[in-house]
């Protein structure tokens, strides 16, 4: 695991890299990000992983192996995380607020995705909205229309 991590930073990340480096560290960030939300309860089940799964590819378009070594890397990188902070600025920083408010759908879709909101969860994803600066109104709203959607 730690070489793919390497050589996914050699790749795209290295100084004077292609613009794309900005694209990958986001895609990675916002990885980082669902990966936390399915992290937060201490309890991780297969809906929740299958969901952080279909927001990945969807969100970024990657094909089913490339979700799998984004997800990997992402898992890596929470792991060794020492706060929200690294991953919430580049978000922040590369996507307009309409694309961070899709982030805040995704994060609470993968809390719904197991049927059990716990009161971590919830502190995540209010935390990481207010880090990406999505107005509270929105960070509501997600949260209700996620919340109340059917599940598949």
């Amino acid at each position: 695991m730690l070489q793919s991590i390497k050589s996914y930073f050699s790749e795209y990340l290295q100084p004077g890299a292609a613009p794309e480096a900005d694209e990958h560290s986001v895609r990675l960030a916002t990885a980082a990000l669902l990966v936390e939300a399915m992290r937060a309860d201490d309890t991780i089940t297969d809906e929740e992983c299958r969901a952080v799964e279909r927001a990945v590819s969807g969100m970024f378009g990657l094909s089913p192996v490339e979700t799998s070594e984004l997800i990997g890397l992402a898992e890596q990188e929470v792991r060794d995380a020492t706060s929200l902070y690294q991953f919430t600025s580049l978000v922040d920083q590369y996507f307009p607020l309409e694309r961070k408010i899709h982030i805040i759908e995704l994060l609470w879709t993968v809390v719904f995705s197991d049927a059990c909101k716990d009161k971590h969860e919830e502190y995540l994803v209010r935390q990481i909205a207010d880090l990406l600066h999505v107005p509270h109104r929105e960070f509501v709203r997600t949260r209700h229309v996620v919340g109340s959607a059917p599940r598949t």
